[in-house]
């Protein structure tokens, strides 16, 4: 049994430190906006000319934060 392509660029998305809004929004199941408005709160934002690029890592910490044993 082969991979299907899908399945390589899900894997490919997940192995990516920075994203956009709104792949991070999809990757996180959250709202664009809901996204946005963590992520700077995270202070996990870097922006490049007009880009603005998510740091999955630092993004992930500052969820871990809400986690309730």
């Amino acid at each position: 049994m082969g991979y299907v392509r899908k399945d390589v660029e899900k894997t490919k998305c997940a192995a990516k430190k920075f994203v956009r809004y709104p792949e991070g929004a999809e990757r996180y199941s959250l709202g664009l906006t809901k996204f946005q408005e963590l992520a700077k709160e995270a202070k996990a934002v870097y922006k490049i000319d007009k880009v603005a690029l998510v740091n999955c890592e630092i993004f992930e910490k500052y969820l871990e934060t809400f986690r309730e044993f």
